[in-house]
Parts: C-alpha cells; structure tokens; sequence
C-alpha cells in the first residue's frame, strides 16, 4: 500500500490533533449523508417505481458521486475564521496564534472570478504539507460537492513527491456569506495519483453499432433497484 506523510508546518499541530488532515471519506456533508437512496414523490412521500418494477434510484446509488467524496484526503481550518463586510469591503480575522493561516491577496486581475463570489480574493496558508511516493503528484481541489461551503479554494496539481512545502493557495469567498468559518471545516481535497503519460484515441461507430452497443448496456445496468455498476464493476479504494 502507498503512503503519503503530511508534514505539519504549524507547533499548534502537536497540540490540537482533532483538525488534524484525515481520509476525505470522514467529511462527506451532511446534506448526503442524509439522503435517501431512492426518489419519493414529494406529494405523497411513497417511492417513484421505475420502469422495471422497482424504486427508482436517487442521485446517492451512484458510485461515481460517493466515490469523488471518498477520494483521498483532506485538511481541515485549525481555527474559527470571522469574514466581515465593512460597506462591501470583504476582509478576514483570525484568533491570535493563527494570524497567517488565511488572510487577503492583491487582485489577480486577469483570473476569472467565479460567478457568486467576491472578486476580491483571500488565501490559505496550509498547515499541512504531504509527501508522496516517488512518481506521485496530488491534485489540490475545494473539496468537491461541498456545495454548503462560502468559499471557493482554487485548485492545482503538485509534485509532492519532490516538494512538501506549503504555499499560499487562493480562495474566493460567496457574495452573500458574513459570518465565521468553524474550525475543522475542509477547505481542499488532495488526490494523490500516478504520473502516467497518455495519448488520445477517437473510436467512431455507425448507427446500428450505436444501437447494438446501447442495447447491451441497457440489457447488463437495467435491474429492479439498479446498482449494478456499484456491485459489480466498482473497484473501492482505501485512503487510511
């Protein structure tokens, strides 16, 4: 099994271990966790029946969401963090001893602000670093379908094989978010991964092969209650 090491770059770390950076599977939202795993009609409450007899599946019998919120690691804020709106002007508060964990940067003028947030940009300051097996890289991401989170963090790809040193990494803030970002909030996911070189290949089908090839698949993943993929076809992996 490969291990990835995370480097602490703070002395509060050996004396706070509950934000410590864990498995992204122990910070799935709550809002999916408290899902149902088949669609009821809102009116009565009762299971749709799908075309084959059996419930109909929500969006939670995917694996491929489950599987992006299991993936990897993240790390979590080691603080609570005040954002305060002063006549428009955005800006952020640390409790004393964590001063440089977040904080403001100059504009990026040319980076295109995504739509709902503030232009005005901020930074974390992480306070973990990992370290990766030789010919691993890491892509850095805001924890992905964490859509109740205020803030945006810009994603990335390092070579933490080679380098597990912390640098600012940016984030932007929601128009409409005022108030503290609790302590042992995600605030980026790290996927580890191969680096692996890849070429393209394009494969083209006529009508009836794309009929053929549809009927296959609708003959293997139709069942009653689906999830055929999920028990099937779908490898789990661990991230300890």
């Amino acid at each position: 099994m490969n291990k990835i090491i995370f480097h602490s770059h703070r002395e509060y770390n050996s004396y706070i271990d509950k934000y410590n950076p864990e498995s992204a599977a122990k910070s799935i939202p709550r809002w999916y966790v408290d899902a149902d795993m088949y669609v009821k009609d809102p009116s009565t409450k009762k299971y749709i029946p799908n075309y084959d007899g059996g419930k109909t599946p929500s969006f939670k019998a995917c694996p491929a969401v489950l599987d992006i919120f299991t993936t990897g690691y993240v790390i979590k804020t080691p603080c609570d963090i005040l954002f305060i709106n002063n006549n428009n002007d955005i800006n952020v508060k640390t409790p004393k001893g964590y001063e440089d964990f977040c904080g403001t940067r100059p504009e990026m003028p040319e980076f295109t602000v995504p739509y709902g947030y503030y232009k005005k940009p901020f930074h974390w300051y992480p306070q973990w670093a990992p370290e990766l097996p030789n010919g691993y890289s890491a892509i850095y991401l805001n924890p992905v379908n964490h859509f109740d989170l205020p803030f945006y963090t810009v994603g990335g790809i390092i070579d933490n094989d080679k380098f597990n040193t912390p640098g600012l990494m940016p984030f932007f803030l929601r128009k409409e978010f005022t108030g503290i970002v609790e302590a042992g909030t995600p605030f980026v996911q790290i996927i580890p991964f191969k680096r692996d070189d890849w070429e393209m290949e394009l494969k083209f089908y006529n009508q009836n092969e794309i009929v053929d090839r549809f009927m296959d698949q609708a003959h293997t993943f139709r069942t009653v209650d689906g999830e055929v993929y999920k028990k099937t076809m779908w490898t789990r992996r661990k991230y300890k």
